[in-house]
């Protein structure tokens, strides 16, 4: 009698391959391939990465999350268990500092999208000084720190809603693009050549400094990994979620690269790449629109979808990553008291003034790029070279479990692999992509981008060393 609801809450692993896919996946990451690995050129990368990366990074993390059933502080908690709480504290850290230049680009992605919502264009965004542009940028993010502060919780519900439709517009995107040579075949569609030329990337300077692109599109996977032990059956059908959830991402990267060439000449993009950087995704609606008789009908619902997403995942990059850490039972050890502060609202006040100077300060070194397209493309760019560093720490707590796992190991919990030899490697194998691909994604011809790819991380990396020091001087000093 006790069991049965127990054994229908247990879900089936094609239901979470379709979660983890909304999760991990959004037809931003199919434009950022289409338009930096020259159109169709990146579907062998995307294949490459799927097969050598991927789908390794998504098992492992199932390995973790089935060990750590009962932690529920995701990456802190494994390294925690595995490494102990000093360790726990920089994997912490890590994931809370990559989020301080995610967290400049949704106030600049929002006003963009806000152009192209109001405009149908961003001509005229485009054509005013950075100056005032970053400072808009500015204005929008203090607000949204603000409103972290108060805890609205309003905001989440929307970041659900946009996210959802967005997905939703990504799926569609590519079943009508497909459709609409049969609905309207005089549509001036590009074509291109099915020839292995058109598919095998040129393995040149360009390609290697932009595989941090690809490697930050597949990560993500760990947000699942409370999810391994509410499968039937998790030995067996965690691994078939993790190939249906690979399945569907490239036949979506593939589909979409394709969809994509069918209306954008790649040469054309590499001619004017800020511009596809940074207004890609609202081009391609737009011509999908024109398609389809309903002008900028596409598009504008995509802005939309966008802005709102854009904004409310600001309010939730500075509440959220900044509660993990110093909401952690390591903070109060490795972090200085005066951070902890919590207000009548239940946010942690001074972390977000943290976080104005650390992101308010990089938004306001963008005032010093041409124009709002440069800074959009750095943007992305940057992020790209930042956030996957959290991933290392995926791998670090993988290695670190096998070492030892004979203390960790029982009978209920999956395993990617019983070869302690390929488990070691696929974890070392992970980690040295990761960091490889974050190098030499900093490379840049532009001196000042080349500067703050470099000043970025390890600004950063220094002040998560400097907080346990000031927090040690002060423990020391209160005894002494």
């Amino acid at each position: 009698m006790n069991e049965s609801p127990k054994k229908s809450q247990k879900m089936m692993w094609t239901t979470l391959a379709t979660m983890a896919f909304s999760i991990v996946w959004s037809f931003g990451n199919v434009v950022n391939g289409f338009i930096y690995f020259d159109g169709t050129k990146v579907i062998f990368s995307w294949i490459l990465i799927f097969l050598l990366f991927f789908i390794p990074y998504s098992l492992m993390v199932g390995e973790l999350g089935s060990v750590f059933k009962e932690s529920e502080g995701g990456v802190s908690s494994w390294i925690n268990a595995t490494m102990g709480p000093k360790w726990a504290y920089y994997a912490g850290w890590t994931f809370w500092a990559v989020h301080v230049v995610y967290i400049s680009s949704k106030g600049t992605g929002g006003l963009r999208g806000m152009a192209w919502g109001i405009f149908g264009n961003t001509t005229w965004y485009d054509s005013i000084s950075t100056s005032w542009t970053q400072l808009a940028t500015l204005a929008v993010f203090l607000f949204f720190c603000w409103v972290a502060s108060r805890g609205v919780p309003v905001i989440k519900t929307l970041s659900t809603i946009a996210g959802s439709s967005m997905f939703i517009m990504s799926i569609l995107f590519i079943i009508m693009m497909f459709a609409a040579p049969a609905i309207n075949p005089h549509g001036n569609f590009m074509s291109f050549s099915w020839n292995w030329k058109s598919f095998i990337p040129d393995f040149n300077v360009k390609y290697f400094t932009s595989l941090s692109i690809l490697v930050f599109a597949v990560g993500g996977a760990e947000k699942i990994s409370p999810y391994v032990n509410k499968l039937k059956d998790p030995s067996r059908n965690f691994p078939k979620a993790m190939l249906g959830l690979a399945v569907m991402v490239m036949v979506s990267a593939i589909l979409g690269t394709i969809a994509l060439a069918m209306m954008f000449d790649p040469k054309a993009v590499n001619g004017h790449l800020n511009e596809y950087i940074s207004n890609g995704p609202y081009m391609a609606f737009g011509k999908l629109g024109e398609y389809y008789g309903v002008g900028g009908l596409f598009m504008y619902i995509y802005a939309w979808c966008n802005v709102i997403g854009q904004f409310s995942t600001l309010v939730i990059s500075i509440d959220a990553p900044l509660r993990m850490l110093l909401g952690s039972k390591e903070a109060k050890d490795f972090i200085p008291q005066k951070l902890l502060k919590v207000n009548k609202h239940g946010a942690y006040i001074n972390g977000i003034w943290m976080v104005i100077c650390l992101s308010g300060g990089l938004i306001a070194l963008q005032a010093l790029m041409p124009n709002a397209q440069d800074i959009m493309a750095q943007l992305v760019k940057l992020n790209s070279i930042v956030m996957p560093m959290r991933y290392l720490w995926v791998f670090v707590a993988y290695i670190a479990l096998r070492k030892q796992i004979k203390q960790f190991q029982n009978s209920d919990s999956y395993q990617m692999t019983k070869h302690q030899g390929l488990a070691y490697s696929a974890g070392v194998w992970g980690f040295a992509v990761t960091i490889g691909a974050c190098l030499l994604g900093i490379y840049s011809t532009d001196p000042f981008t080349l500067a703050l790819n470099i000043a970025t991380p390890v600004v950063l990396f220094l002040l998560g060393l400097i907080l346990p020091t000031i927090k040690h001087y002060q423990e020391t000093k209160a005894k002494g």
